[in-house]
Protein backbone atom coordinates (compact mmCIF):
# COMPACT_ATOMS: atom_id res chain seq x y z
CA UNK A 1 0.00 0.00 0.00
CA UNK A 2 1.63 3.23 -0.94
CA UNK A 3 2.17 6.08 1.54
CA UNK A 4 -0.47 8.92 0.87
CA UNK A 5 0.31 12.05 2.76
CA UNK A 6 -2.33 14.11 4.64
CA UNK A 7 -1.49 17.27 2.74
CA UNK A 8 -2.15 14.89 -0.62
CA UNK A 9 -5.45 14.11 0.70
CA UNK A 10 -6.87 17.77 1.57
CA UNK A 11 -5.27 18.78 -1.27
CA UNK A 12 -7.19 16.51 -3.47
CA UNK A 13 -10.34 17.76 -1.49
CA UNK A 14 -9.78 21.28 -2.16
CA UNK A 15 -9.13 20.45 -6.21
CA UNK A 16 -12.67 19.05 -6.01
CA UNK A 17 -14.80 21.63 -4.11
CA UNK A 18 -12.91 24.26 -6.51
CA UNK A 19 -14.08 22.04 -9.56
CA UNK A 20 -17.50 21.90 -8.22
CA UNK A 21 -17.42 25.82 -8.28
CA UNK A 22 -15.67 26.90 -11.30
CA UNK A 23 -18.07 24.35 -13.15
CA UNK A 24 -20.62 26.01 -11.69
CA UNK A 25 -19.62 29.59 -12.25
CA UNK A 26 -18.92 28.39 -15.91
CA UNK A 27 -22.02 27.06 -16.46
CA UNK A 28 -23.94 29.90 -15.35
CA UNK A 29 -21.98 32.23 -17.79
CA UNK A 30 -22.73 29.76 -20.68
CA UNK A 31 -26.34 30.16 -19.61
CA UNK A 32 -26.62 33.31 -20.15
CA UNK A 33 -24.85 34.03 -23.44
CA UNK A 34 -26.83 30.76 -24.81
CA UNK A 35 -30.15 33.43 -24.03
CA UNK A 36 -28.33 36.61 -25.55
CA UNK A 37 -27.84 34.54 -28.82
CA UNK A 38 -30.78 33.42 -29.04
CA UNK A 39 -32.35 36.38 -28.28
CA UNK A 40 -29.99 38.13 -31.19
CA UNK A 41 -30.95 35.43 -33.95
CA UNK A 42 -34.86 36.45 -32.52
CA UNK A 43 -34.03 40.10 -33.19
CA UNK A 44 -35.03 40.99 -29.78
CA UNK A 45 -33.00 43.65 -29.31
CA UNK A 46 -34.49 45.27 -26.14
CA UNK A 47 -33.50 41.68 -24.35
CA UNK A 48 -30.56 41.72 -26.03
CA UNK A 49 -29.21 44.78 -24.79
CA UNK A 50 -30.19 43.54 -21.00
CA UNK A 51 -28.59 40.66 -21.79
CA UNK A 52 -25.67 42.00 -23.26
CA UNK A 53 -25.37 43.67 -20.17
CA UNK A 54 -25.91 40.38 -17.57
CA UNK A 55 -23.58 38.59 -19.92
CA UNK A 56 -20.88 41.33 -19.41
CA UNK A 57 -21.20 41.24 -15.57
CA UNK A 58 -20.89 37.12 -15.50
CA UNK A 59 -18.06 37.54 -17.73
CA UNK A 60 -16.26 40.36 -15.50
CA UNK A 61 -17.38 38.01 -12.18
CA UNK A 62 -15.57 34.88 -13.46
CA UNK A 63 -12.81 36.48 -14.41
CA UNK A 64 -12.08 38.13 -11.12
CA UNK A 65 -12.92 34.72 -9.58
CA UNK A 66 -9.98 33.08 -11.74
CA UNK A 67 -12.53 30.55 -13.89
CA UNK A 68 -11.48 32.03 -16.89
CA UNK A 69 -8.40 34.23 -17.74
CA UNK A 70 -9.74 38.14 -18.28
CA UNK A 71 -8.15 38.42 -21.47
CA UNK A 72 -10.91 35.13 -22.68
CA UNK A 73 -13.69 37.38 -20.64
CA UNK A 74 -13.01 40.25 -22.78
CA UNK A 75 -12.76 38.38 -25.66
CA UNK A 76 -16.28 36.27 -25.11
CA UNK A 77 -17.04 39.75 -24.51
CA UNK A 78 -16.23 41.93 -27.60
CA UNK A 79 -17.45 39.48 -29.95
CA UNK A 80 -20.91 39.00 -28.31
CA UNK A 81 -21.05 42.71 -28.54
CA UNK A 82 -19.94 42.72 -32.05
CA UNK A 83 -22.52 40.01 -33.09
CA UNK A 84 -25.31 41.79 -31.18
CA UNK A 85 -24.47 45.18 -33.44
CA UNK A 86 -24.86 43.27 -36.65
CA UNK A 87 -28.05 41.08 -35.85
CA UNK A 88 -29.39 44.16 -34.64
CA UNK A 89 -28.65 46.30 -38.24
CA UNK A 90 -29.09 42.75 -39.98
Amino acid sequence: MPVVHKNTLKAARQALKRRARNRAVLSGVKGVIKKLQTAIQQKQTSQATELLREASRALQRAASKGVIHRNAASRKLSRLTAQMRRGATA
